[in-house]
């Protein structure tokens, strides 16, 4: 896969985004293995900016080792500051699962009823509400009706 290319001012704020982020791929001495491709790649897939430290002495070394990164990822070259190599890729995006037919499932709601007085402390009070329930103001479970927006719509005719 070929890189992405930025540009500058994605770059610079793609460098402000992974300021805070600390190292989630470590490069030692054997430079980059395929498990260190795949950590790589699987990091990516999780973060999409992600932080490498390369324990070499060599700047020639890790230039090359984040031109290679990028080209083999197909991600972006974002940075590189002393050991440090940063990468972005975008995320890819997740299936999500399919809820045909499905109602909403049961929950726990908490009411809250305050004394009269304010001196006591609020009663909490924890109430299973079905799919198929609402929670009224005055804190009692009701079953969910339509409702009806107007009685002329209703209305035949």
């Amino acid at each position: 896969m070929p890189a992405i290319s930025l540009t500058p001012a994605q770059r610079k704020d793609k460098r402000g985004e992974a300021h805070h982020l600390d190292p989630v791929v470590l490069i030692g001495n054997d430079g980059l293995t395929s498990a260190v491709l795949k950590e790589a790649d699987a990091a990516l897939d999780a973060h999409g900016l992600i932080k490498v430290r390369m324990f070499s002495d060599q700047r020639e070394a890790r230039e090359a080792a984040l031109l290679q990164l990028a080209d083999q990822l197909g991600a972006a070259p974002v940075q590189h500051i002393g050991k440090l190599l940063v990468l972005w890729r975008p995320m890819p995006d997740k299936p999500k699962p399919a809820n045909e037919g499905k109602a909403a499932g049961p929950r726990i709601v908490k009411i809250l009823k305050f004394s009269k007085s304010g001196n006591h402390r609020p009663q909490v009070k924890k109430v299973r509400v079905l799919g198929n329930q609402r929670l009224t103001a005055g804190g009692s479970v009701k079953r969910a009706k339509k409702r009806v927006s107007s009685v002329k719509k209703l209305a035949p005719g």
